[in-house]
């Protein structure tokens, strides 16, 4: 289908496949398997083309449901033996999102972490996972990230503080991961929540869909299961949870000096291990 609208698209304008081929740099073959759905298209390559072919509003946001949907099965296809049944739904409603909301009082959440950060996350869960099987784990979770940040829907992160200081694979991949979040895009919100705030020991998820026959759920994921709530008491209980921890939750600017201060807590942890040696 996405194939059939970049085709569509492109013989509605008069361009030939060798001018498409011309923008992304490629073969005609390659822009004719693309649009015959042979070849999976790149996000990159039909975000140039939708810039070439000067697509309206309307046109942009078809293609990038098409796209989502298009990604969202090469990912199943390509990660089917390392992603948990309990997950693929999620997966599915991060693609119909407009509005993620996330509060984890344990970890960065794994959308917003860098792979040296979730390699070491799914270590420590201690899976009996083989090497290839927690490094394709991994290359699971930053392709979500890709998918998200392809639709680009309201993302806000709400963190413990202390989570920034719970070391995580090496100091310079603590370092690394904080720097990540300093760099959030725009259409990404980061917020710091002090340790002495009351706040919810249970992480939790809440997702607002552009469609489906649920407008919004909650997910709470557990050890190896989660639960999918979408009956309004439960999600007024969760969405209550949530309000409360925002209301606890530090501002952008506090946000950012909580980071640089974590930030400055393990380059200093570094420096003391480097005069070490």
């Amino acid at each position: 289908m996405l194939g059939d609208e970049l085709r569509r698209q492109r013989e509605s304008r008069g361009y030939t496949l060798e001018q498409a081929a011309r923008v992304l740099r490629a073969s005609i073959s390659k822009v004719s398997r693309v649009e015959l759905g042979v070849s999976p298209a790149k996000p990159r390559d039909v975000h140039d083309l939708a810039d070439f072919y000067r697509l309206s509003r309307e046109e942009r946001a078809e293609i990038e449901q098409l796209l989502a949907q298009a990604t969202q099965a090469d990912l199943y296809d390509l990660y089917a033996d390392v992603t948990p049944r309990y997950l693929v739904r999620l997966i599915r409603l991060e693609q119909q999102a407009k509005e993620v909301c996330v509060w984890d009082p344990r970890v960065v959440p794994g959308l917003l972490q860098t792979p040296a950060y979730a390699r070491a996350m799914v270590e420590a869960a201690d899976l009996g996972l083989s090497s290839t099987e927690v490094g394709r784990t991994v290359d699971l979770r930053l392709g979500r990230q890709r998918e998200l940040n392809a639709r680009k829907p309201r993302f806000e992160a709400l963190i413990d503080e202390l989570v920034l200081y719970r070391l995580r694979g090496s100091i310079e991949d603590m370092i690394e991961q904080i720097d990540h979040l300093l760099q959030a895009p725009d259409h990404y919100k980061v917020r710091i929540v002090s340790p002495e705030a009351p706040t919810s020991p249970s992480p939790v998820v809440h997702l607002k869909l552009v469609d489906g026959a649920h407008q919004e759920v909650a997910y709470v994921e557990n050890l190896n299961s989660a639960i999918y709530v979408t009956k309004k008491p439960g999600l007024d209980r969760y969405r209550q949870l949530l309000t409360r921890v925002r209301d606890l939750a530090m501002d952008r600017k506090e946000s950012i000096e909580a980071l640089k201060k974590a930030r400055k807590h393990w380059e200093s942890k570094l420096a003391a291990v480097s005069s070490e040696h």
